[in-house]
């Protein structure tokens, strides 16, 4: 899935994209986090489709798997 994901500082100012398409994971992630299906997602852009939404999961999910910690405040 990895192979899925882009970043090239010349599209969407480097963010990590959906390889050939300038869709960003960071756009994947609000739209899921919005509340917004997969099939809400996939019929706004139909240059997507499930394994590429899985991917941008994937992705993220690797990009906070640091040894790195997060304080939060309630």
């Amino acid at each position: 899935m990895e192979n899925l994901i882009s970043s090239d500082p010349k599209i969407m100012m480097g963010k990590p994209v959906i390889k050939n398409t300038r869709i960003t994971v960071e756009m994947i992630l609000e739209k899921l986090g919005a509340k917004e299906s997969f099939e809400q997602i996939l019929k706004e852009h139909p240059g997507l489709d499930e394994e590429k939404i899985l991917a941008a999961l994937d992705f993220a999910a690797k990009v906070l798997n640091t040894d790195t910690h997060y304080s939060t405040v309630a």
